[in-house]
């Protein structure tokens, strides 16, 4: 089976390569050292040090490898480059009203490594993203949702971080 490609705006993968550097770089090597000074110490079966660096280290591994895999996988879109700024597409920031609730909300359409629905930030993936795609203001999105249809209209496409003044 292929994987899914990665889809992720140049702000994402510059996170996922800064924590890996970290990891990499910094954190486990450290690890390393105090596992290697927990093991000169003697008996490993019961020395805590030797056993939380042990398992610290296959931690940080995986997490290095998962890091790695999505890297990998990566198709870096910069949003700035966007072709059609009126529609709707990836990485853009996205201004809905929504009918059912009379409110209006901003999303930016991320990739699945930066969702962060604090900031508004949602995954292309995601159904409301997915329906928004292609867009543009004035029409109307409906999108079901656990708690049932929801209908929206869109207010504003942006390709730059709206200003919150």
């Amino acid at each position: 089976m292929a994987e899914q490609k990665n889809y992720i705006t140049p702000e994402g993968y510059a996170t996922l390569k800064a924590e890996f550097d970290l990891l990499y770089r910094t954190e486990r090597p450290r690890v390393v050292s105090d596992v290697a000074w927990a093991a000169s110490n003697g008996d490993r079966s019961e020395n805590a040090d030797y056993i939380y660096g042990k398992r610290r280290l296959r931690q940080i591994d995986s997490r290095l490898r998962f890091l790695m895999k999505r890297m990998d996988n990566a198709v870096v879109v910069d949003p700035k480059e966007q072709q059609g700024l009126e529609k709707v597409f990836f990485g853009a920031w996205v201004t809905l009203y929504s009918i059912t609730r009379d409110e209006e909300h901003t999303y930016r359409i991320v990739g699945q490594d930066e969702l962060d629905p604090s900031k508004g930030y949602i995954s292309w993936i995601s159904p409301l993203a997915r329906a928004m795609m292609g867009k543009q203001p004035g029409d109307t999105v409906r999108v079901v949702t656990p708690g049932g249809e929801e209908e929206y209209e869109v207010l504003e496409v942006a390709y730059q971080e709206p200003s919150t003044a």
